[in-house]
């Protein structure tokens, strides 16, 4: 069935709406942003007044609201459903919609917003787990239908795995988000690459955080064994601490080798506690965790019994990944300053590395013309681009962009681009090939890296372009004359353990041209702050629409070059451009 009745009257086409869910799922890793575009969704198809979005807390199995509409503030902060209580609860535990006509009529209903007559709520499961709650209600009785409860099924199975995704991307930051203090602290840490002006740092900025009267920071030495003393304050004047803490022993040496946060009330009542200041009362050791290691601990004492809290603890659990962090970017920083000149020699030989990594020449195609262009952000870049030569007049083409910037995007771009090129030889299909290049990465992860691709096969002989996407922005296809954004769109590579990629294949008549581009050309920014955005990209391609590949690059780089002007560049910037050549007219284009 391709359309369906909802209430008040609307048709909603099935095909489009799903690719607008796929496309909520692959544009936006931020929570906040998924959650609205869901209800976005749903409204669509559903013409709510009353609209919530529960997520379960798995330890506490505790459906909470994350995001709603028409809801009063005051049942959303003192409000946690249990699984099985209520109509959202029930949904939750039955792991099926539950469609209520005449919510009066349930002894189960939980009233929240009065006049309810009439409630659906639909769970949220991904991987055979239940993660939330999708929960619509109304105040007129009846207003759902099993339609809607089907569509919402449909919806919900679609978004469970989007908002999944997003939670686990955004868990590391919730806190930092609405603590802004110690967003900042963290920001301001991660900017010092000096170790012994880290540690000082640490402490003064820990002090706007905790009203602590005796800190310590221990290193774990290169034995494993013991913490060694780096960093020592009481009352507020530095001490050097000459003896070490071996693993295991006392409060501190616990916290290392249990690599959890110890907080104790009271010290005198603590047998692990060995008494170094006779002053002290209670006591906060956080261990310091990078990459799963334990890299020392944090170490408050304080002379008043009871002084640090649950919430002391919580901080102090968030700021240690963020110091961890920071402390093993300034000794790798130590590291680097000492060998500074070898370096900047390095520095120019992967500049020219890079490249020759790209083609040094364009693939000759009897019927393609081919055109590319590359431009860094800074010396080095982490875009990249290639064409893979298959058998039978094939040409594989690809387009990435690298998150970040400079030499650590240049290394994994060339870690991708060896990865492609390793996945070659099989000549996958551009959905195979990028699940391929996607389990690749997940074997060798590097924190805070993923790639975006875009890669594409065309078939010389059959002048057909298949196409597959992982979250570049969408191509364009010229063809008839016009425009065309191709909705083709993916997670971006190295992420997540597994991923799935849809493919589009398209049958091209001569002068018809693709276009792919990278977030550098939309992202541009000219002095006022204005993106050179995607509809100067469209427009650009339209003007050269007639003419050659190599026009719609050059005019492309001229124009986003001269928007801007004066500003430096912030994001790599690639154009790939291919043109079916001017000769005999094929059949009719297809697309599958």
């Amino acid at each position: 069935m391709n359309s369906v009745l909802t209430k008040p009257e609307r048709h909603v086409t099935i095909d489009p709406l799903l690719l607008e869910v796929a496309d909520v799922l692959a544009t936006s890793l931020d929570l906040d942003t998924t959650l609205r575009r869901v209800a976005e969704v749903v409204r669509k198809v559903i013409d709510y007044e009353i609209f919530a979005i529960l997520l379960l807390n798995e330890k506490t199995q505790e459906l909470r609201f994350r995001f709603q509409v028409g809801y009063p503030p005051e049942f959303i902060e003192r409000n946690r459903l249990k699984v099985g209580e209520g109509v959202t609860g029930r949904a939750a535990q039955l792991r099926q919609a539950v469609l209520i006509d005449d919510v009066t009529q349930d002894p189960s209903y939980i009233p929240a917003v009065p006049n309810v007559r009439s409630e659906l709520a639909v769970p949220l499961i991904t991987k055979n787990r239940v993660i939330g709650v999708i929960d619509l209600e109304a105040r007129e009785p009846g207003y759902f239908n099993e339609e809607h409860s089907r569509l919402l099924t449909l919806i919900a199975s679609r978004m469970a795995a989007g908002i999944e995704n997003a939670q686990l991307y955004t868990r590391t930051t919730r806190q930092a988000r609405i603590l802004l203090l110690l967003n900042e602290i963290a920001r301001e840490l991660t900017s010092i690459l000096n170790l012994d002006e880290l540690l000082g740092r640490i402490a003064e900025l820990l002090r706007r955080l905790i009203d602590y009267q005796m800190f310590s920071i221990l290193l774990l030495d290169a034995s494993g064994e013991k913490l060694q003393h780096r960093f020592s304050l009481r009352f507020h004047e530095n001490i050097h601490l000459k003896h070490d803490v071996a693993m295991g022993r006392g409060i501190v040496g616990y916290a290392a080798q249990t690599r959890e946060a110890v907080l104790v009330p009271d010290v005198c009542k603590d047998s692990r506690y060995i008494e170094s200041n006779p002053e002290t009362r209670s006591e906060l050791a956080v261990p310091l965790i990078y990459k799963d290691k334990v890299i020392g601990v944090l170490d408050l004492e304080h002379t008043r019994r009871g002084f640090f809290t649950e919430d002391h603890k919580r901080t102090m659990m968030t700021l240690a990944a963020q110091v961890a962090i920071a402390i093993e970017n300034a000794r790798l920083y130590e590291e680097i300053a000492r060998q500074e000149r070898r370096l900047e020699r390095d520095l120019a030989m992967a500049r020219e590395l890079q490249v020759r990594l790209l083609p040094p020449t364009r693939p000759k195609m009897a019927h393609l013309d081919v055109a590319a262009k590359f431009v860094p952000a800074r010396a080095i870049g982490g875009d990249l681009y290639d064409f893979i030569p298959y058998s039978l007049s094939r040409l594989g083409i690809v387009i990435g962009d690298v998150s970040g910037k400079g030499a650590p995007a240049a290394i994994y771009a060339a870690l991708v681009s060896g990865i492609l090129r390793s996945h070659a030889p099989i000549e996958p299909g551009p959905a195979e090939m990028l699940a391929a290049v996607n389990m690749s990465l997940a074997e060798r992860r590097i924190e805070a890296q993923f790639v975006s691709i875009i890669y594409a096969v065309w078939d010389d002989s059959k002048r057909t372009l298949t196409v597959a996407n992982s979250g570049l922005p969408r191509p364009v296809y010229v063809h008839g004359g016009k425009n065309e954004a191709i909705e083709v769109t993916g997670l971006p590579l190295g992420l997540f353990d597994e991923a799935e990629y849809d493919e589009f294949s398209f049958r091209m008549k001569p002068g018809d041209m693709f276009v792919f581009f990278s977030d550098g050309i939309l992202d541009a920014r000219n002095r006022r702050g204005e993106l050179f955005g995607r509809g100067r990209v469209e427009k650009i391609i339209a003007e050269c629409g007639g003419t050659s590949a190599d026009c719609v690059v050059d005019s492309l780089f001229t124009a986003v070059e001269k928007h801007s002007a004066g500003v430096e560049t912030f994001d790599d910037q690639t154009v790939v451009a291919i043109k079916v050549k001017d000769k005999t007219a094929p059949e009719s284009s297809k697309r599958k």
